[in-house]
């Protein structure tokens, strides 16, 4: 599971060491040698665990999807956002922490006074 590439759909295989990466990111991380471009790339599909190659050079718009399963592999790119939190207790348990953002609609009007009801009836 890739960390840079949250949507990644297939796995590169990275010619140089001969071991499957889901970005260049992840090649950089583990291994300590560049990471070699050739034109003949070996990719395997994560919805169908096959494995294809394609050439990187003659790549056309049909080979954005994979030859097994149709599965469309060249997408744009989730990336994780960096974003600023509150740690608190687990939300199931204690939901004290969430902010209600609901917003208050208007009293209902109504020719019957609800506040002076009591006086009324009885």
């Amino acid at each position: 599971m890739c960390k840079h590439v949250l949507n990644a759909q297939v796995s590169i295989r990275s010619p140089c060491c001969r071991k499957w990466f889901d970005c260049a990111d992840c090649h950089h991380e583990t291994e300590s040698h560049p990471l070699l471009q050739q034109d003949h790339m070996t990719f395997a599909c994560k919805k169908c665990k096959k494995c294809f190659r394609k050439v990187a050079a003659e790549f056309e718009e049909s080979d954005e999807y994979c030859p097994h399963c149709d599965n469309h592999f060249v997408i744009e790119a989730m990336v994780p956002k960096p974003r600023l939190e509150v740690e608190g207790e687990d939300v199931r348990v204690d939901a004290r922490m969430l902010k209600d953002e609901r917003v208050r609609g208007e009293e209902q009007r109504t020719i019957f006074n609800v506040r002076d009801a009591p006086d009324r009836l009885g």
